[in-house]
């Protein structure tokens, strides 16, 4: 019997990677990368199928091939993302345009393509990474703030639609939330940021990719079939 297949998008470092590893054994994985040569790990049971997510093009034929997989798609995670810290009255256009092409039309596409194949299946779950940002909202990060909360609003919308447009299913969309984790672009902050930024946490330091992980792979379980159309907050307790 075949594993069922999830997608995890942004898979080659960080917290897509994280998740790759986390639920690989469980799973058939389907990981995403702009470019294959960006894996320096890949886990056992998984296929790679890369796009550059700012090109349309290329999403649209992502898409495709993703619908290949359909009869055993059972899990999406929107990882992918990016971000340019600026002023905005600073913010090239172009930038603007890749941080919505990229953290909130695609994610958006690729939900689309799902809900096709888990209207047919019955069965599915969808994870879009958003961010603690969408809800506090941060300097020199307001695009890509909208774009996180976008996906919040997004996520809870197509749950109520899968709800109303799907008889006897089991399809489920929910986002979550991660706060400030441990990681190369936080290394890189500035001691005095850090200081800041950790005193507005409870916890006092900031969270590990493997604790978002951990989340993501109860979502993803039978044992979460109630949670949906929720945002999951996976930030110490930020204030």
């Amino acid at each position: 019997m075949k594993k069922k297949k999830v997608l995890i998008t942004g898979a080659s470092r960080g917290l897509g990677l994280a998740i790759a590893k986390r639920i690989y054994q469980e799973y058939d994985l389907i990981l995403h990368a702009t470019r294959e040569e960006s894996f320096t790990e890949i886990p056992p049971n998984s296929q790679l199928l890369c796009a550059d997510f700012s090109d349309k093009e290329q999403v649209a034929n992502f898409c495709k091939e993703l619908k290949k997989n359909g009869d055993h798609l059972y899990g999406i995670i929107n990882n992918a993302g990016v971000t340019f810290d600026k002023p905005l009255t600073f913010q090239p256009e172009k930038d603007i345009d890749m941080m919505l092409q990229i953290n909130l039309k695609t994610p958006m596409l690729i939900c689309k393509t799902a809900m096709k194949i888990f209207g047919l299946n019955k069965k599915g779950v969808i994870i879009n990474v958003s961010s603690v940002v969408g809800e506090t909202g941060n300097a020199f990060q307001s695009i890509y703030a909208a774009t996180k909360a976008g996906l919040v609003a997004f996520s809870k919308s197509l749950a109520k639609e899968a709800g109303m447009l799907n008889n006897d299913h089991e399809i489920r969309v929910l986002s979550i939330s991660p706060g400030f984790l441990s990681s190369d672009m936080t290394d890189k902050i500035p001691e005095t940021e850090k200081e800041k930024y950790l005193k507005m946490i409870p916890s006092q330091r900031f969270g590990k990719v493997e604790e978002i992980a951990e989340t993501i792979a109860f979502l993803l379980s039978e044992k979460a079939a109630y949670i949906n159309g929720s945002d999951i907050k996976i930030n110490g307790g930020i204030i």
